[in-house]
């Protein structure tokens, strides 16, 4: 979601990792390295890899195999050819009366070498039918007979009850695409964008790339692919995160909400004891791999690897680049309140606390009278410093406070209860939203700690939120544990008639333990710095959130098109009403279909789009002329998303050819062009992955809300959006104060037009439109051909 601010600021510093003397041997050291991590990971999740590893086998089939060879040797007959008298005569003699063991141990080895290799055959033949994409390609809402029959046999090969690793083995990697394509796209993608002569000239600077630096930096990445497990996420990773020197807040982490419309209990203790419950049960069953796989249609799994970064994990910041900090197990949370700092924990003998046991600890914070310690109230704004100083500062804290510290870096996650209400209300809902997206996007900078994996936020009034790190993970990864969190708190847990967690309390349990801090003076003056400049920015940072209920995915499907593709047209509608011109625009892709891979850029301000949107401004064109060019942009969307998905996108190609540019002190104009570019419209859909959780026809209002991320650019907007059921699309908006060329709630009033303009373009649009709440036709008719007041 946020990670355009994170690629667009990203600047390889690699002088102090890499020796002048040898440029291509470094070039070679780093692609080596890149293997070596991700054969460390293999390794150290060893015995869960022999447990899914050999899916769709299991171990029983093992056993299987072997009774039959034993079998088929009591009736005489020898299934091995003679292969097994053969390993009988490589084993040692170990007498006469050893005889019959010897020939059960070669008939042991030989089961487990024909089960190895049938096991190897499966895993081969599901990765080629992995690698198919043809499914992508095909027009929405149609299979062919290729198709069908792929997917017959992905049903055959896949087996039974997956584990959540189960397909990791069979993923294909992710392919380098053909650099002369990639240019090809890139161009494409910035001529609606640049003038003519701006558009020669970064021609220019391609066709020299093409002839005089591609094909070096192209033979390093397709090794890279061979020996390592993707030749791009890992160093998406360290170079747009983990080297970033920017504050976290805001830049970086992204936000989910709770329920918009309820909340099932006003009671913050209990809130937080059934949410934190939770969460540990979702934790229990990814250690156990309870979690199923995702599957698109059903059939094609994507990667699992994020998942395992979810909890026990802190980005711990260094001079030049951060690292994540993971470990197997934690017992406890790390609690914030009013200033103090708690330590909770989550389990006793018996194994994980109730709900309402940890109702009881939180309540017991919250009616702790002591007050924060001088600096301690502050403190947490070092964690939205940033990096460098706060580098500089942990280590002063580590030498000082370190038990205290590892207690907040060592927790599951960290837990804020906060001593305001937040969301929505009734009196101003508008006003009332906008502040709880603020709220859990960037707080009041010292009350998250934004380098946990992730923050749970309960809010005086039981209002629940989250704030993602985000360098571990991608939002659909948080999205899928804020799902099952958010129904299990709720519709499995449930609570007791006067709000709090059901069942009994455990007075016995000791009291939660307040950390302490022994700050030292040269601390005192970085926070004081972190906590003006983390103010600074929260204070500059316009959040806007509003649900679009005229209609919602099943108008959209009833017109026949991709609802993602609706929603990005029209934003391109909106954004040139807001702005007057065209910009780069951004949008995340996901490309989990290969091993490792975790996002892809679309770039959706296209020919097509631009051509769309003149039309809708030009008031001689007529409904069909827009409504067939509207088509044109939709499909255009669409081919851009698939092949991103696909691993045929643009952006990460090209980045991963400047680092390799980089890495060889190689100067690549081209490639610093290509990387200079600001992305003023950044936007991402939110996905409902667990529709089966919720009951949307009975329940409606129990749907998450989705969640946003800040502004790119400090003069664009950032944009998330999340299909709430059928009939609603919730947008989240952001945008810098300090900009004179943007507005989060003007922004937003241009995507509720934009949404009617083209949907009126339909019949059954049109009656949407005359009938929309509290606007007059004449007013709705006249929107269409008005150009923004700047």
């Amino acid at each position: 979601m946020a990670e355009a601010h994170q690629a667009v600021g990203f600047r390889p510093s690699l002088t102090s990792d890499v020796a002048e003397a040898d440029l291509s041997a470094s070039a070679l050291q780093e692609i080596y390295l890149s293997g070596l991590r991700s054969w460390k990971r293999h390794l150290s999740r060893f015995w869960n890899d022999f447990l899914t590893g050999v899916f769709p086998a299991s171990p029983l089939s093992w056993l299987f195999l072997f009774s039959a060879i034993q079998l088929a040797w009591f009736l005489q007959l020898d299934p091995s050819l003679g292969l097994t008298e053969k390993i009988k005569e490589l084993l040692p003699d170990w007498g006469g009366q050893h005889h019959r063991l010897r020939g059960v141990l070669a008939a042991a080895l030989f089961a487990s070498c024909l089960w190895g290799a049938l096991i190897f055959t499966l895993h081969v033949a599901l990765r080629l039918l992995l690698s198919y994409h043809g499914w992508l390609l095909e027009p929405h809402g149609a299979m062919s007979s290729p198709t069908k029959t792929w997917l017959a046999l992905v049903r055959i090969f896949s087996g039974r009850h997956p584990m959540l690793f189960s397909y990791q083995r069979s993923l294909p990697r992710q392919p380098v695409p053909s650099v002369q394509d990639t240019v090809r796209k890139y161009l494409e993608s910035v001529r609606p964008v640049l003038s003519d002569e701006d558009f020669d000239w970064t021609a220019g600077l391609a066709q020299e790339f093409l002839r005089l630096q591609a094909s070096l930096l192209q033979w390093y990445l397709q090794l890279k692919s061979w020996w390592a497990s993707n030749y791009v996420s890992d160093w998406w990773e360290e170079f747009v995160y983990l080297r970033s020197r920017n504050s976290l807040m805001v830049n970086s982490n992204y936000y989910m909400m709770d329920f918009l419309y309820v909340t099932p209990t006003p009671v913050q203790a209990a809130r937080a004891g059934n949410a934190v419950h939770a969460l540990l049960l979702y934790r229990h069953r990814l250690n156990r791999q309870e979690i199923l796989p995702t599957l698109l249609m059903g059939m094609r799994p994507l990667c699992s690897a994020q998942y395992e970064k979810i909890f026990n994990t802190t980005r711990v910041p260094g001079a030049q680049k951060d690292h994540l900090r993971h470990l197997r197990d934690s017992r406890h949370v790390a609690v914030f309140h009013r200033g103090r700092f708690f330590r909770v924990g989550t389990h006793s003998p018996s194994g994980l606390l109730s709900p309402r046991a940890l109702e009881q600890q939180f309540q017991r914070i919250l009616d702790d009278p002591s007050p924060a310690c001088p600096h301690e109230e502050h403190l947490a704004a070092l964690t939205a410093a940033p990096r460098d100083l706060w580098a500089q500062a942990r280590r002063s804290l580590k030498s000082r406070a370190g038990e205290a510290l590892e207690a907040v870096e060592g927790a599951a996650f960290f837990v804020s209860l906060d001593s305001e209400p937040a969301g929505l209300t009734r009196e101003d809902p508008a006003a009332s939203l906008d502040a709880y997206a603020h709220a859990l996007l960037a707080g009041r900078g010292h009350d998250r700690w934004y380098d946990k994996s992730f923050t749970l936020i309960v809010f005086s009034n039981g209002k629940l939120g989250l704030s993602v790190e985000h360098s571990w993970a991608d939002c659909p990864v948080s999205g899928h544990m804020w799902e099952f969190t958010l129904a299990t708190e709720c519709f499995q847990l449930g609570y007791s008639v006067d709000g709090h967690c059901k069942g009994h309390p455990e007075p016995s349990l000791p009291r939660p333990q307040r950390l302490h801090w022994d700050l030292p003076d040269k601390v005192h003056l970085s926070i004081a710095l972190a906590l003006r400049a983390a103010k600074t920015l929260s204070g500059d940072t316009d959040c806007h959130v509003f649900p679009f209920s005229h209609f919602g995915k099943s108008f959209i499907r009833r017109c026949h098109l991709s609802s993602d593709s609706f929603i990005q047209t029209a934003l391109q509608l909106a954004h040139f009403r807001d702005r007057g011109r065209f910009c780069l625009t951004y949008e995340s892709a996901m490309t989990r279909l290969f091993l490792e891979g975790r996002t892809e850029t679309v770039r959706s301000c296209t020919r097509e789009a631009c051509n769309f949107v003149r039309a809708m401004e030009d008031r001689e064109k007529t409904d069909s002329q827009c409504l067939s060019l509207f088509r044109l942009a939709v499909d255009k969307h669409q081919a851009l998303l698939k092949a991103a998905m696909s691993g045929q996108g643009v952006d990460r190609h090209l980045f991963a050819l400047h680092i390799v540019s980089q890495l060889l002190h190689l100067q690549a104009p081209f490639l610093d062009q290509v990387h200079s570019e600001q992305w003023q419209l950044a936007t991402s859909q939110i996905p409902v992955q667990q529709t089966h959780l919720f009951d949307v026809h009975n329940y409606p209002d129990y749907v998450s809300s989705g969640g946003g991320f800040g502004p790119v650019d400090d003069h664009g907007y950032g944009v998330s959006y999340i299909f709430m059921g059928d009939d609603t699309v919730t947008f989240h908006i952001s945008s810098k104060k300090s900009s004179t060329k943007t507005d989060s709630h003007r922004l937003g009033q241009h995507i509720e037009d934009a949404l009617l303009d083209v949907a009126s373009l339909f019949q059954e649009g049109q009656r949407l439109k005359r009938g929309c709440r509290g606007r007059g036709e004449e007013d709705a008719g006249n929107r269409r051909g008005s150009l923004p007041g700047h």
